[in-house]
């Protein structure tokens, strides 16, 4: 019984990793880690999301063209930089549409 829960958790691990080019874990509590950065005395938000495998570049391109309408003014204010294995959205208050987008796609 145990190696058949120990495979289904593999194969379900596998499948995500196989549909995208990267893949976001979860941080040890069990949450997406995408953390909020605030600066310069509050004019400055940033949306962080850390450890990232495989491809960020894959996964910052879906992010600014599909997080919001393109029509939208926030469509025209995203920033999405690529920094090793982070990625560091600048231009409005986010992380809760960015914790949304990860969650529709099965992270």
């Amino acid at each position: 019984m145990l190696s058949r829960l120990h495979t289904r958790l593999i194969s379900t691990a596998t499948q995500v990793s196989i549909k995208y080019p990267y893949f976001v874990a979860r941080n040890s509590r069990g949450n997406l880690p995408v953390y909020t950065d605030v600066r310069n005395g509050g004019t400055r938000y940033l949306v962080l999301i850390r450890n990232i495998d495989g491809k960020p570049d894959a996964l910052a391109s879906e992010l600014s063209q599909n997080l919001f309408p393109k029509d939208s003014p926030e469509a025209a204010r995203i920033q999405v930089e690529v920094q090793r294995s982070h990625i560091i959205i600048k231009g409005g208050r986010w992380k809760n549409d960015v914790v949304k987008f990860l969650l529709e796609k099965g992270f």
